[in-house]
């Protein structure tokens, strides 16, 4: 009964609304009333009685919308840890999306990759919860070095920089500042964001603790780790047996080579994760392993010692995005059971329970431009696929941006933030706050997509870039036409010395049957 009186308070806010229920009651009835007992009515009295009758409906209709909205902002306030002077602070609905307390308690959300695919999924998370951890790769080691990263003695932290770009509110500005090169004399050359992190690991002494304050002192909504500090080398063994030992030349040699990847591999093997690494994946609500490079951004993290057991062991949700094109001199020609091949050679299996993959809806000029470049569309191969146990859910999650294919960053956030709601939901867990704040952003971010959705024309996807049998029809990638051009060139060899062999069976038989025949008129003499 107390609990009831204290929806009364002054400090609810909802006394209006009820006492505003109560009046539309009241016209409504009033209305119903004047029709019923009403024996002859003129068309004046009519058109008023309507009127009462609509002013008392909408009056029951705007209060019952405030009062729920305003249930929904007693609950925020009720969780809510910021104070203002002391007391808890007062919120409306319109603050909720930049309340960061409100989104500290939304899922901890653990991303694993490196470069632009990494950084697209955080842009998406980050309007639903601050609790992000991007884990990525510093596997730049033995490669060329800018002059601001030879100057200030540095490590590579081109990935890290870019993650803490993607999980600023103010993305654009941060892109700015921390890619800003000096013009000034005596710092020309110099980066500031590696002067920036320079200065953070001479303070702190370790550069993990150091781009963890970074992110603090730069206000950003998540963490961003380093998977290891050794340093490490991407290396790729190809088919015929040729080791590459430098990551960015690994696409050159597979094209020159026409050779598929046969495994990758990190030097040392041994490396230790970083600190804040482990326990991440172990606390988190759901992992997201790339998109990105396969063999160079995805694998190398999951190789790194007790990353892929600890995503295995963890019991999070675990998603793996799909790349929308395939990768000249990486996975030239590769399904997306290619894809989960080379995971489960590498790292083994359970590591993944839901794949994200595009439904191939590309507008086929850029898919053209693509298969100029030695690129294709990923197909999904369902007959394949049937061998993993990982369900498949397929999307719409393409876009273009900047003249390329991209990852459509708020269609896939929303896609995994629907399932936590669910799987919420499925726990009764309807009132906990960290769902009615998902659930009301999720809705307003569908409403965005179905807008952005409705405004660009796509055009379906011939069957011929869609099924396999019909594979003439569709652009070959280069190292695949050069491939089959090997190939082919086998087979014709082989069909020639086969036709040869043949030709001089019959020549020989038919030197035989003219030998008998020479033989057998010399005895008749």
């Amino acid at each position: 009964m107390k609990s009831f009186f204290e929806w009364f308070k002054a400090s609810t806010k909802v006394k209006r609304w009820i006492l505003l229920i109560l009046f539309g009651i009241v016209l409504v009835c009033y209305g119903i009333a004047k029709i019923l007992v009403s024996e002859e009515i003129t068309f004046f009295e009519l058109g008023k009685t309507i009127v009462i009758f609509v002013v008392g409906f909408i009056s029951i209709v705007v209060s019952v919308v405030f009062i729920q909205k305003r249930s929904l902002e007693i609950i925020i306030e009720a969780n809510n840890t910021s104070t203002e002077k002391g007391k808890k602070a007062q919120l409306n609905i319109k603050s909720l999306i930049f309340n960061k307390k409100v989104y500290e308690e939304g899922p901890k959300v653990v991303v694993i990759g490196g470069g632009k695919g990494l950084n697209t999924v955080i842009e998406g998370f980050k309007k639903y919860t601050n609790n992000i951890t991007a884990i990525v790769t510093m596997s730049d080691y033995g490669n060329i070095s800018t002059d601001s990263r030879r100057a200030l003695d540095t490590l590579p932290l081109k990935d890290i920089k870019d993650s803490i770009i993607a999980m600023s509110d103010k993305d654009e500005l941060m892109r700015k500042l921390m890619n800003l090169n000096f013009r000034n004399e005596r710092l020309i050359g110099l980066n500031f964001g590696d002067i920036y992190l320079t200065a953070m690991n001479e303070i702190y002494g370790n550069i993990s603790e150091a781009i963890a304050k970074s992110t603090e002192v730069l206000n950003i909504n998540g963490k961003v780790i380093p998977v290891t500090l050794d340093e490490i080398t991407i290396c790729a063994e190809l088919a015929d047996g040729t080791t590459i030992k430098q990551k960015d030349r690994i696409p050159e040699v597979v094209a020159e080579k026409v050779e598929k990847i046969n495994r990758i591999y990190i030097a040392p093997s041994n490396c230790r994760p970083a600190a804040g690494v482990i326990e991440a994946i172990e606390d988190a609500d759901v992992i997201i392993i790339g998109p990105g490079s396969l063999y160079t951004n995805v694998l190398p993290n999951l190789l790194v010692k007790n990353v892929s057991k600890a995503i295995r062991d963890s019991k999070a949700m675990k998603f793996y995005i799909s790349n929308i094109m395939t990768e000249p001199g990486q996975t030239d020609n590769y399904d997306l059971s290619e894809h989960f091949r080379a995971i489960k050679e590498h790292v083994g299996t359970d590591i993944i329970d839901y794949c994200l993959a595009d439904t191939g809806e590309v507008v086929p000029e850029y898919i053209r431009k693509y298969n100029k470049e030695g690129a294709d569309l990923v197909e999904i191969d369902n007959k394949k696929l049937s061998n993993y146990n990982i369900k498949i859910i397929q999307r719409n999650m393409s876009s273009i941006k900047d003249g390329r294919v991209r990852h459509n960053p708020e269609v896939i956030a929303a896609t995994i933030i629907e399932m936590i709601c669910n799987d919420l939901k499925f726990h009764d867990m309807q009132n906990n706050t960290e769902y009615l704040l998902l659930q009301s952003v999720l809705k307003e971010q569908k409403k965005l997509i179905a807008q952005n959705e409705k405004r660009l024309v796509k055009v379906s996807k011939k069957p011929s870039l869609k099924n396999k049998k019909t594979h003439d029809a569709k652009k070959k990638s280069k190292f695949n036409e050069k491939y089959m051009d090997r190939i082919s060139s086998i087979k014709n060899t082989e069909k020639k010395i086969a036709e040869n062999r043949k030709l001089a069976k019959e020549i020989e038989k038919m030197e035989n049957t003219k030998r008998e025949s020479l033989n057998k008129n010399k005895n008749k003499q």
